[in-house]
């Protein structure tokens, strides 16, 4: 499928992902997040970008292949387990799912501050914002638009 994007819209997502970026939070985790929510969508270009990218920021295959079952995986911190907690609470909204609970927000809230905070859950509505596009364009995985 072809391209829509414009400038304009070019524009506004690199100044939403600069502002994800200068909340100081671990690249690392950022992808991790990344990872987990293109995962929950079923976005194929979002996962394989999600992996690439994790990569190149130092991720190795056990974590990575670990995310999908992060609760039952040995291979996270605390704080990379309330994001990806955080992570799954904010994207599953058509499951039933309760959505963020006070236990998953004290978890987070003890791991990171405030600028961290925000630039995490950013990224998750990034992420969730770019498996739906993928989604309407048909986007397969190993493209990008």
């Amino acid at each position: 499928m072809k391209s829509v994007a414009n400038p304009d819209v070019t524009t506004a997502i690199q100044h939403l992902f600069k502002a994800v970026h200068a909340g100081g939070v671990d690249l690392r985790v950022l992808e991790l997040v990344h990872l987990r929510a293109g995962q929950i969508n079923g976005c194929s270009a979002c996962v394989y970008a999600g992996v690439a990218s994790a990569r190149k920021h130092g991720e190795n295959d056990e974590r990575l292949h670990g995310v999908v079952a992060w609760r039952e995986a040995p291979f996270s911190s605390e704080a990379e387990r309330a994001a990806l907690a955080l992570t799954e609470a904010a994207t599953r909204i058509q499951d039933g799912a309760p959505g963020v609970t006070d236990d998953i927000w004290d978890d987070v809230t003890a791991q990171f501050g405030r600028n961290e905070l925000s630039a995490i859950i950013l990224n998750i509505a990034l992420t969730n914002f770019f498996n739906r596009i993928n989604h309407t364009l048909r986007e397969p995985a190993g493209t990008a638009w």
